[in-house]
């Protein structure tokens, strides 16, 4: 196993650069049945389709993707994305925890690295995300990250076959870095 390019350390999770060596690690997460019914795709990805994606996922600087490591062994547990529309200074985040990484809080610390790449790093204005409402767990990380409620979307989803809602969570700069913190 390389050595990680570390961008930010917390405590129990570190973001690294992505690592096409562990590109097959990033598709069994993708793949995987709690993760298709998280982000309600329904669907799996084949190895070509994921594999294409990465080549072209690299040259796109307004894409930063993230890999999350365990602190004190770096085993790559995860991945963040912000998906930057460079026009207004916001972007879109995602994230993708390994099953086997799950329940444990460490998406919430992850969460909270990549918001901080956003607004110190990225000079980003407002990040948002996407959540269907039946993910109780996925919705309480993001909120204790630093994201709030902004909306919802109706039956735009699919938890377990049947339509769901999605929620809107949006965090902004002043929010996120001028809360509690000196200025």
């Amino acid at each position: 196993m390389s050595t990680p390019h570390i961008l930010l350390t917390g405590e129990r999770v570190s973001l690294a650069m992505t690592d096409r060596d562990h590109l097959p690690d990033y598709h069994r997460w993708e793949n995987d049945p709690g993760t298709i019914l998280g982000y309600g795709t329904q669907v799996a990805q084949s190895w070509e389709v994921r594999a294409g994606g990465w080549e072209g996922q690299g040259r796109n600087r307004d894409y930063p993707q993230f890999e999350v490591i365990t602190a004190d062994d770096h085993t790559p547990v995860g991945l963040t994305t912000l998906s930057i529309d460079p026009a207004v200074r916001t972007a879109e985040f995602v994230i993708l925890i390994a099953p086997e990484a799950r329940g444990k809080g460490l998406a919430t610390e992850a969460t909270a690295l990549t918001l901080r790449w956003a607004f110190q790093y990225s000079a980003l204005r407002m990040v948002w995300l996407k959540v269907l409402e039946p993910n109780a767990a996925g919705v309480a990380a993001y909120q204790k990250a630093g994201f709030q409620p902004a909306g919802r979307l109706r039956q735009s989803g699919y938890w377990l076959g049947r339509p769901c809602d999605e929620l809107l969570m949006d965090a902004t700069a002043d929010d996120f870095l001028f809360a509690g913190e000196p200025a």
